[in-house]
Order: C-alpha cells, then structure tokens, then sequence
C-alpha cells in the first residue's frame, strides 16, 4: 500500500477509510494512544479529543490519567499543539513531567468541566503554553 493511501474496511461492500495517511489520522486510531514525555515515560492514554466545530482544528486531547478500570481516574485536557507523534513509539510525546501534570487542571467523570466557558479553555492553556 502507498505510504498516502488510507487503509480501508468495508461497510455494506464498500471501502470506508479508517486509519491514516502520512497527514492525516482517524480519531478513531487517536482514542487510546499512549502519551508519553521526553524520558518515554508513559503518562497516560489519549482518551478523547475537543474540536472547534467551526474552525475543524483539534483544540484538546484529553488524556485519561491514572485509576483502574475506570475507578478514581481523572481528565487532563492537553492543548492539542503540544502533543507530536513518534513513529518509534507509536504514541504522543509532551514536553512535561509527570510532577507538572499532576497539578495541572484536571477533571474526573463526575465533575466534568464547562467547556463553553472561555475562561476555563484560557486557564487550561495559561498553565500549559504560559504567555510569553
């Protein structure tokens, strides 16, 4: 297969791309990729992503942080720019250490975040890209 071709499954006899190119990346592929730092360390998985409905642009990734089996897990939303995939580790990389992270913003099932409240979205991306 050519390196920008989408890998394809069939639905109803007909290909559907789901997986990914050289550019681009089904967010299926995404949920539940494995986010490590710079040490290779894994922090957490990929658990979701927020996207701008009007732009289209990833705004977030929301990592799924600590806890088993969904008990005591909480949520921490990574400005989207952050995040680079390495091929070697088929997986993100951040430019964090798990001390950071774990006084960043965070959530937990139960007390999701006001995502239509721009101050929250500033705070979130104060703490992880802080105004230069």
């Amino acid at each position: 297969m050519r390196s920008d071709t989408l890998a394809s499954t069939a639905v109803a006899g007909q290909p559907v791309h789901s997986d990914e190119t050289t550019r681009l990346i089904s967010s299926e592929k995404v949920d539940g990729t494995a986010v490590y730092n710079g040490a290779g360390d894994r922090l957490g998985t990929v658990h979701h992503l927020m996207i701008d409905k009007y732009s289209g642009r990833v705004e977030y990734a929301v990592m799924s942080f600590g806890g088993f089996l969904g008990i005591g897990e909480s949520y921490n939303p990574l400005p989207w720019r952050m995040l680079n995939y390495d091929t070697r580790l088929e997986g993100y990389v951040v430019d964090i250490d798990r001390n950071r992270l774990e006084r960043a913003p965070r959530y937990t099932p139960s007390s999701a975040p006001d995502w239509t409240d721009r101050g929250y979205r500033d705070r979130l991306d104060e703490y992880w890209v802080p105004p230069v």
